[in-house]
């Protein structure tokens, strides 16, 4: 059980404590290690739930349960930098408390607060290898408040399943989903004076000291580089715009999501440290600042030694993450671009747990971090791969072959109505 946490605590400290996982070996397998190597026969061993050898050297100890892989593919577990998962943007989704459409700054909104551990998506995402998730706000205000990362385990709380050490995000907007509607700017220039007045509020903010504000103070943290920003911006102008922001107020953007014109910038933002979440790209015309989407869009940054990764934004393309790297690293190639399978399968394990900062635990298979591990039946870059097995600080949490499953969210069991109740 977790330790009870005292008033030295921060509140909403992580209370998630892996359970005991017991070793075990996986041998035989095609190893994608996540870090950009690739062991074609090879064998991982997983002690106290930590990786403690991979190689095509490794030889389990007498005694070790063995999985045999059978030249089925290991990979670390998924991470998507940018889910909704449990909250929702809309009211389609989950509880549809994603959104906290209260002004142009609700930024003192922490996400965890709305997130329902028991949404059945989250079975489904682990059932498709997604082990670790950074949640996010929605994106109606320019400023939407803190994200959070977690362990994607059975919890009956969010501060169960948090990411220990996890640092915190900021979730930013630009474009076209701030402006426009009651009490928002009502253009782009409108949406940059509002940027500008509230971060110059928080640097007055951060140089008062015994002030106490929440919006302020998650901003005051991006400030002091311990709060990561995370902006939801579509086109390469708006980009560029913000990277201007951010050398005004001194403050490091950790990653540009959705970005569908990273493309044409990737030289800049390899030169600003600045990481690009997105999709495979071709989400094409759905609203005007997407009409210059393309699918290379991933391989352009990759091939101009930038930091890219995949992300969901929805809980449906969550259960592909994998395919979705596959599809961008396809049209990469048809392209010409240096892209190999090897960068496609770090776009979707180390890559996007660099952007969230917690790759010194997890992201890829390497000794002595977390034993997050997915055997995949097939390759996963194909269409047809499905997770056979999913671990999570080396526990096994799902067996595709314990069939039927039991559900482990009560919502996924239907309700039948009453005779009375029925129309």
């Amino acid at each position: 059980p977790p330790k009870a946490l005292t008033q030295s605590d921060p509140p909403f400290a992580s209370s998630y404590r892996p359970a005991d996982a017991p070793p075990v070996a996986i041998v035989n397998a095609v190893i994608l290690t996540g870090a950009g190597e690739k062991i074609a026969r090879g064998a991982l061993i997983v002690r106290d739930g930590r990786i403690a050898e991979v190689g095509a050297d490794v030889t389990p100890p007498a005694g070790m349960r063995v999985i045999d892989a059978g030249g089925r593919f290991l990979t670390p577990g998924i991470v998507d930098p940018h889910a909704h998962i449990g909250v929702g943007s809309s009211p389609t989704e989950a509880n549809g408390d994603g959104s906290n459409e209260s002004g142009p700054n609700p930024g003192g909104v922490w996400v965890e607060h709305s997130v329902w551990p028991q949404d059945p998506m989250f079975e489904r995402a682990l059932q498709a290898g997604v082990t670790t998730i950074q949640i996010l706000p929605g994106s109606a205000n320019l400023f939407n408040g803190r994200t959070v990362t977690v362990k994607n385990v059975p919890a009956l709380s969010p501060q169960q399943m948090k990411f220990p050490g996890a640092p915190y995000g900021v979730k930013i907007a630009c474009g076209e989903n701030p402006t426009g509607g009651p009490g928002k700017p009502s253009t782009r220039a409108g949406s940059m004076q509002a940027y500008r007045k509230t971060w110059a509020a928080a640097r007055a903010y951060a140089a008062k000291p015994g002030a106490e504000d929440p919006a302020m103070e998650t901003l005051a943290g991006a400030l002091k580089g311990d709060v990561k920003v995370h902006i939801h911006c579509y086109r390469a102008d708006e980009m560029l715009q913000m990277i201007e922001l951010s050398h005004e107020f001194g403050f490091k953007i950790a990653a540009f999501h959705h970005a569908l014109e990273a493309f044409k910038i990737a030289p800049r933002l390899v030169e600003e440290d600045i990481a690009v979440v997105t999709w495979a790209g071709d989400w094409f015309g759905y609203k005007m600042e997407a009409f210059d989407s393309i699918v290379e869009n991933a391989a352009f940054v990759e091939a101009a030694g930038g930091v890219v990764a995949m992300h969901s934004d929805n809980v449906a393309l969550m259960q592909h993450l994998n395919q979705e790297a596959a599809r961008a690293l396809a049209a990469g190639q048809e392209a010409g671009l240096p892209v190999t399978e090897e960068d496609a399968i770090a776009w979707v394990t180390s890559q996007p747990a660099k952007i969230l900062g917690v790759d010194g635990e997890t992201g890829s298979l390497e000794p002595g971090k977390a034993a997050d591990l997915v055997l995949w039946d097939k390759d996963p870059l194909s269409v047809y791969s499905r997770a056979d097995l999913v671990f999570i600080d080396g526990v096994l949490l799902y067996d595709r072959s314990a069939s039927p499953a039991a559900p482990r969210s009560d919502f996924e069991l239907g309700v039948r109505k009453p005779p009375e109740f029925l129309p």
